[in-house]
């Protein structure tokens, strides 16, 4: 797995870039200290995962995930920041961050995390999860979602697969495929049947 490490603390870069160095599937490839580094650095050397602070000069981690998911959309990014505002998670989801873990976590939960964003699973450190749930609680159905990611959720609960979605919206079986990531982790739900049996207990779609 090979990693680049953004963040504009030297200490703690050295001292994150000393854990992954520690694990033998681990491989930094990569240090960044702002947003513009970290977009140029991940051009350059193509890892696995970007390790992403949010608060870093030059724009921040958020517009760093945003332009490196979309000049490579392959390469994910892992969250690691001391901040869990709600809004701040939400909008690093958004920009297609796959996890959001916080700094105060052990270095077992911070491998933990890489290797499941390595794997494109979606992670949320607990306390992050908690917060982001309970400050978007508000009238509606799943308004921690975006106009496209519920327009996704309301055809996935009439029954259309992703190939049938596409169609209908004039976009990308991939872009499809990336809403529906989003929708399941954001609804905290492990599996597509999960999330379409909670769109139709709220009254959509069924």
């Amino acid at each position: 797995m090979r990693v680049v490490v953004a963040d504009d603390h030297p200490v703690f870069r050295m001292g994150l870039c000393r854990l992954l160095e520690s694990v033998p599937e681990a491989e930094v490839v990569g240090e960044a200290w702002d947003t513009t580094s970290a977009v140029e650095t991940v051009a350059e050397t193509r890892p696995d995962v970007v390790v992403m602070d949010l608060h870093m000069p030059g724009g921040g981690g958020v517009e760093a995930t945003e332009q490196i998911r979309r000049r490579t959309p392959d390469v994910r990014v892992l969250v690691l920041t001391m901040h869990s505002d709600a809004t701040l998670v939400r909008k690093a989801l958004r920009a297609g961050a796959r996890g959001y873990v916080l700094k105060d976590a052990s270095s077992e939960e911070i491998l933990r995390a890489l290797a499941a964003v390595h794997a494109d699973q979606a992670i949320l450190d607990a306390s992050v999860a908690d917060r982001v749930f309970a400050e978007t609680a508000a009238p509606g159905p799943f308004p921690q979602l975006t106009d496209r990611e519920l327009s996704i959720l309301e055809r996935m609960a009439t029954g259309l697969d992703n190939e049938a979605i596409a169609l209908r919206l004039g976009i990308s079986v991939k872009t499809v495929q990336n809403h529906v990531s989003n929708v399941l982790l954001k609804l905290g739900a492990r599996h597509r049947g999960e999330a379409i049996a909670r769109a139709r207990d709220a009254g959509i779609g069924g």
